[in-house]
């Protein structure tokens, strides 16, 4: 039986989110800032996929340490978009703890990681 891994459903189910949230705000003709926030929030799940393959610890923490900080630029567009009223209060709401969530657990990961 394969272990659960945490961050890694987290990080699928937050880019799937990311990802529709993009075609509403594409629908509603705005691009430049949802694409950034689509290609920043769906890269974290991906560089968490390439760090369970990491060829050394270094090379472990080097990939989430890329995946820390696409998620804090994805919470940056997510603000962004929020003040700027294309996101609604609504849409803000929902998503936000969840980008909160994944920037806590790479945290704690990356730090626990560096400090074995």
């Amino acid at each position: 039986m394969e272990k659960k891994n945490v961050i890694k459903e987290k990080s699928f189910a937050f880019a799937i989110e990311v990802v529709n949230l993009y075609k509403v705000l594409a629908e509603n003709k705005e691009f430049v800032l949802s694409k950034q926030m689509l290609r920043s929030g769906t890269s974290i799940g991906a560089n968490i996929r390439e760090a369970e393959h990491a060829q050394s610890r270094a090379d472990f923490i080097h990939k989430l340490s890329i995946s820390l900080k696409e998620a804090n630029e994805t919470e940056y567009w997510l603000d962004l978009l929020h003040e700027t009223k294309f996101l609604s209060e609504m849409d803000f709401q929902n998503i936000k703890p969840k980008i909160t969530e994944l920037l806590r657990l790479l945290t704690s990961i990356v730090k626990t990681s560096k400090s074995i």
